[in-house]
C-alpha cells in the first residue's frame, strides 16, 4: 500500500487503507497537521482525526469512492470525492453512509500527496 505519487489517486489509496481495517496505515495517509471535518462542522485534528476515522473503520464495512473532479495547482489539489459505506454492520444492523467529500491535498517533501483537509460532508455540513 504505496502512498499516491498524483493527486488524483489520493482518493482510491485511502480507500485502499480504510478497506484494509488498519488505523495506522489510514493515518498515512493525512499530514501530521491534517483537519478532518465530521458532519457536525466542527474540525477535528491529531488523536480526534484518527478517532473519527477510526469510528467510521470500526463499522467493518469498506467505502467505495468515486473522484468527481481534481484540480491541482502546484503541490496543492482540490478533490470532490463521491463516496458510498453500505452494508450490514457488525452487530446485523444495515447501514448506508454516503456524501460527496471536499477536500484538499498536499505535496509533501517525500512526493507523496496527503490529506491535509478531509471534508467528507464537505457540500453539507453546516457551518460552525
Amino acid at each position: 500500500m504505496t502512498l499516491a505519487t498524483r493527486p488524483e489517486d489520493v482518493p482510491a489509496v485511502f480507500a485502499e487503507r480504510f478497506n484494509s481495517g488498519d488505523p495506522r496505515a489510514l493515518a498515512e495517509v493525512y499530514e501530521s497537521t491534517a483537519v478532518f471535518v465530521p458532519e457536525s462542522g466542527e474540525a477535528v485534528s491529531g488523536r480526534d482525526l484518527d478517532e473519527a476515522n477510526a469510528a467510521f473503520q470500526g463499522l467493518g464495512i469498506p467505502i467505495a469512492v468515486r473522484p468527481r473532479h481534481v484540480h491541482a495547482a502546484g503541490d496543492l489539489a482540490l478533490l470532490i470525492v463521491d463516496w458510498l459505506i453500505d452494508g450490514t454492520g457488525r452487530d446485523g444492523r444495515p447501514v448506508r453512509i454516503e456524501g460527496t467529500a471536499t477536500d484538499v491535498a498536499r505535496r509533501g517533501a517525500d512526493g507523496f500527496w496527503r490529506y491535509a483537509i478531509d471534508s467528507p460532508f464537505g457540500t453539507g455540513a453546516p457551518t460552525p
